[in-house]
């Protein structure tokens, strides 16, 4: 039968405040008696304490645990320490800071500001399906760059990137969702390709051809790919996307209501995407996670020879445009 503690020979209850008082036990956290102040943020008081090193942690370095809450440093400790740390999509786990997101941010509004700066970036670095032949770089970089015309262009596609990106970057890890939005973003170019018709020099000379000459740049096809990434992911998960199908139909409907705007990107992203992450639910298991960059590989080599087929099937008069035709 277990006993109240006892204060030396006196025989009296313990009470907290008393002499004789046990020492804590090594290694639990105690709570604190007041306010105290966040190590990483010393202008700030903090309530709650980490359940793993004890010291104070302010809301903005607190992290969900298991049990409690931990502060970010020794979240990003464990994610160091702990040997093949995996998500449920079989990627290396982070401390869920979406660091490719903020990245790709970073890399689109600092082109955004060369194209303000030089029209001479728009030309060099958007897409045309004249030019995919000869200048294949384009179906990469169209994806960083935005119509240097209006702000809002990059405004709504990085806000979605940023939302999307805090929740997927997390659950795929950092390599799986580069190489997801990199590849959707191909993918978008290469259902413009594919969709702008067979050109002939006639058509191209008179206008009648006009969706082979007209340039495309935004992120749209790569957001779109993340769009239907989501849904495969929270349909394997068991989670609701109901909201997220009424979010696609909204964006989708833009392409086909205003111009200037690509629906045929914003198909050939959403259709990537949505492979991509199939790829990476079927290889998710440890035992053959090793396949999944085999498998996204394979669409990205689908992706390259549908397109060399259409550009094959072209004369060589259209499909070796570069350019200096538009000079």
């Amino acid at each position: 039968m277990s006993e109240n503690p006892t204060s030396g020979s006196q025989g009296q209850p313990w009470q907290p405040g008393r002499s004789g008082e046990p020492p804590a036990a090594a290694g639990v956290p105690q709570p604190a008696a007041g306010p105290s102040v966040c190590p990483r943020h010393p202008d700030r008081e903090a309530y709650v304490r980490c359940q793993r090193c004890g010291r104070p942690a302010c809301p903005e370095c607190q992290r969900p645990a298991a049990v409690g809450i931990q502060c970010v440093d020794c979240v990003r400790e464990a994610a160091r320490t702990t040997p093949g740390a995996r998500t449920v999509f079989g990627g290396r786990a982070t401390d869920g800071t979406p660091v490719v997101t903020y990245a790709i941010i970073g890399i689109c509004a600092l082109v955004y500001l060369a194209q303000r700066a030089s029209s001479q970036v728009t030309a060099d670095f958007s897409f045309l399906p004249a030019l995919g032949w000869t200048e294949p770089w384009r179906f990469v970089t169209a994806a960083f760059l935005h119509s240097p015309s209006t702000f809002f262009h990059i405004f709504l596609n990085m806000f979605a990137l940023w939302s999307l990106g805090q929740y997927l970057e997390p659950m795929l890890g950092r390599a799986r969702f580069a190489a997801l939005y990199v590849i959707s973003g191909i993918g978008g170019q290469v259902a413009v390709t594919l969709l702008a018709g067979t050109p002939t020099l006639a058509g191209l000379q008179t206008g009648q051809d006009e969706a082979w000459l007209a340039p495309v740049v935004g992120a749209s096809g790569a957001i779109f790919g993340l769009f239907g990434a989501l849904l495969v992911l929270n349909r394997h998960l068991g989670r609701s996307s109901t909201a997220m199908y009424a979010t696609i139909a909204i964006n989708a409907a833009f392409g086909f209501l205003y111009p200037n705007i690509s629906w045929q990107a914003h198909l050939g992203g959403l259709v990537t995407g949505v492979v991509c992450a199939g790829a990476v639910v079927a290889y998710r298991r440890q035992n053959v996670r090793h396949l999944v960059w085999a498998a996204l590989g394979g669409v990205l080599a689908l992706l390259v020879a549908v397109t060399v087929v259409k550009y094959l099937s072209l004369p060589d008069v259209i499909r070796m445009i570069d350019s200096s035709n538009f000079s």
